[in-house]
């Protein structure tokens, strides 16, 4: 897709309060697959501000979903996170690693309510890439950060759905590689 614009192919929702996110397609240096990136704009300070990019083709119930992001700026917070599962703007599971918590958590998002339910402690780097990947099969889900498998979950409230990207606030973020394959 052409740098300034949206991304074709997928859709801009937002969870919570506040605005939807603003998903531009930008050139990055340090890009991990060459020098386009999606990049979540929208500063906006609503704490309880959940904005998604959704692919819109695609339904999967066992699968494996990976991609990397780099937080660039968020002082409420600097959540990256990689959706998957998605049925609706509030009833989805997110994992999300946060630059400023150096944290990596498993979410359910249940009528726009963010619930964790597993999660661990993780460096998360600011203006560095990091790679989120999970695997669901079943109501079997782990998470992988940074190549290390951190979380170990079962979780049966959601059992098919699409995939996306998410962060949360005035988080702005860098995402690249998403990549979905059925198991």
């Amino acid at each position: 897709d052409a740098a300034g614009k949206a991304p074709e192919g997928f859709t801009s929702y937002a969870t919570g309060g506040g605005p939807a996110g603003k998903w531009v397609i930008t050139e990055m240096n340090d890009a991990p697959s060459g020098k386009r990136v999606v990049v979540q704009t929208d500063a906006d300070k609503t704490d309880t501000r959940f904005p998604v990019l959704i692919a819109d083709s695609g339904e999967y119930s066992d699968l494996d979903v990976s991609m990397k992001a780099k937080s660039i700026s968020g002082k409420v917070d600097q959540g990256m996170g990689l959706v998957f599962r998605f049925r609706d703007p509030k009833s989805y599971y997110i994992v999300r690693a946060n630059a400023l918590e150096n944290n990596f958590h498993l979410y359910r998002m249940v009528n726009g309510k963010r619930l964790q339910f597993a999660g661990a402690k993780a460096k998360v780097s600011p203006g560095q890439w990091h790679t989120l990947r999970v695997v669901a099969k079943g109501d079997h889900i782990t998470c992988w950060f940074d190549g290390k498998q951190l979380i170990d979950a079962h979780d049966k409230m959601y059992t098919t759905g699409k995939v996306g990207l998410w962060t949360k606030a005035d988080s702005v973020i860098a995402f690249d590689d998403l990549a979905v394959s059925p198991l």
